[in-house]
């Protein structure tokens, strides 16, 4: 792998000056991550281009250092915050020249490197980076928000299924006294409270109590009411519900966004 001018560039302390101008137009080639499976987690690594620099620090710091290239020795040590800056600086220069989605890769190696920059980054903002990351690849992996969406609208489905809905539907009764001739007569017309439901939990797993919850879940995601009566659980489920999925759909939405607008 060898180094550009970008990299001797930032060694000398020209980065500021030059890379603020700088243009990358036409076919350029970039190192890029190792993809696959994780071996420790559950995911797998998609591939991007980055810079030789993070290669670099990443076989030095030993984060996942497997598949990224070792650095000769005579390569400078560069902490991620000045990594962030180059990349931030190389997304610039696409966004500026009309290529957004071609600065999507440096984007995502920018939020990397301020992710794992524990000096310059605030703990806090490293949290929220680490959350951005892992729902949807900071809007850019919209694979990853739908998979979260569809796992969430899964343990919802089933939590309205076992305790959300109730035995029965409640339906309104209309309750009065007998009076004599000529004297009013009142009635009051209630729906009582659902009743929770009870028995075994793979009783409750039927097609009709299926259907009630993924109606419900549906609703949900675009954040509408489904009109559906339920459980004091069932009503705390539908709340986190609307809560959350919600905001994975709108990740999804923005991560494709991000790489086919104009």
């Amino acid at each position: 792998m060898q180094y550009t001018a970008i990299v001797a560039l930032a060694a000398t302390g020209w980065r500021r000056s030059v890379l603020d101008q700088l243009r990358v137009d036409g076919w350029c080639t970039f190192a890029t991550a190792p993809a696959g499976w994780d071996r420790r987690f559950p995911w797998r690594w998609s591939r991007r281009r980055t810079l030789a620099e993070e290669h670099d620090w990443r076989a030095r710091s030993r984060r996942r250092s497997h598949g990224w290239t070792t650095p000769p020795r005579e390569a400078p040590k560069l902490r991620p915050a000045v990594l962030a800056a180059l990349y931030r600086q190389l997304r610039k220069s696409l966004e500026d020249g009309k290529n957004e989605p071609g600065a999507a890769d440096f984007y995502f190696g920018e939020c990397e490197m301020r992710r794992h920059d524990q000096y310059g980054t605030f703990p806090a903002e490293r949290v929220l980076l680490t959350v951005y990351w892992a729902l949807s690849g900071y809007g850019l992996r919209a694979s990853r928000a739908l998979a979260w969406l569809g796992t969430a609208m899964t343990i919802s489905v089933m939590a309205l299924m076992l305790w959300g809905l109730p035995a029965d539907d409640p339906k309104p009764q209309t309750t009065g006294r007998q009076v004599e001739a000529g004297q009013g007569l009142t009635l009051t017309t209630d729906t009582p409270a659902p009743r929770n439901p009870a028995g075994a939990l793979n009783n409750r797993i039927t097609s009709e109590r299926f259907e009630k919850s993924l109606r419900v879940v549906i609703n949900s995601v675009v954040f509408r009411s489904s009109g559906q009566d339920l459980t004091t659980r069932g009503a705390y489920t539908e709340m986190a519900s609307r809560l959350t999925e919600p905001v994975l759909l709108g990740f999804a939405v923005l991560a494709v966004r991000n790489r086919v607008k104009r």
